[in-house]
């Protein structure tokens, strides 16, 4: 955990014109959110990728690979920062320059990075989208934090792509709760003595998509790269 570099953190109200509408879908919708980068954003189509955080290499692989699919096409990825698959997906977008945009849900305050070491990772999506946290600032990271960050990302995304994910993830949690609120929910299949496969193959049992390219992922939602 380690502090981010001064730069204006700004504070919306769930009145305010710039509040994410389809936040409003949760049970529990923040009354205010934290914003770090373009606020303007957050009204943005976005498809959330998310998976293991001991994610292996060929997860890597198809996180990046998925998220820049996604980004070229015109959406806002969104992720939670954590390291593995988060990190990998975010990092992607990056590496495409400007235009393409990603965007990291929290579980802190937004003066505070976890994990440490994607500091520098906050600091670029901070210029390149936007971090997002309804926790104020100072708050560091507690385990209750991560559900209720999975919720948000749940909330705002239109789709949520599981590319990697064991039978407990965390993942799951974003996956159920999409699923709760009418978001398309995606995962992508594995090998079946692969124990980071047994996850997607839990929620494709339960009616998630299968699915192996991110054109299927783009034609499920009919996604059109103006905002919604």
């Amino acid at each position: 955990m380690q502090n981010l570099c001064p730069r204006p953190i700004l504070q919306i109200q769930r009145n305010d014109s710039c509040y994410p509408v389809r936040l409003n879908d949760l049970y529990d919708p923040p009354k205010q959110l934290f914003i770090h980068g373009d606020a303007h954003l957050l009204n943005m189509p976005m498809i959330a990728i998310v998976g293991s955080r001991a994610a292996s290499s060929s997860g890597l692989c198809h996180a990046a690979f998925f998220a820049q699919a996604l980004s070229k096409a015109g959406a806002l990825v969104i992720s939670g920062l954590a390291k593995g698959v988060d990190g990998a997906a975010h990092q992607a977008v990056l590496r495409l320059g400007q235009g393409h945009l990603t965007a990291a849900v929290c579980g802190t305050g937004l003066n505070l990075t976890y994990p440490r070491e994607h500091v520098g990772l906050a600091r670029a999506i901070s210029r390149q989208g936007l971090l997002i946290s309804e926790l104020p600032l100072g708050a560091g990271p507690k385990p209750f934090h991560f559900p209720r960050r999975n919720r948000l990302i749940a909330a705002l995304a239109l789709g949520v792509v599981v590319i990697e994910a064991a039978e407990k993830s965390g993942s799951l949690i974003t996956a159920r709760l999409a699923a709760e609120m009418g978001r398309e929910v995606f995962a992508l299949p594995g090998a079946i003595n692969n124990p980071l496969s047994g996850g997607c193959h839990k929620l494709i049992q339960q009616g998630a998509k299968l699915v192996c390219n991110p054109e299927e992922v783009l034609e499920e939602l009919i996604f059109r790269k103006n905002p919604i």
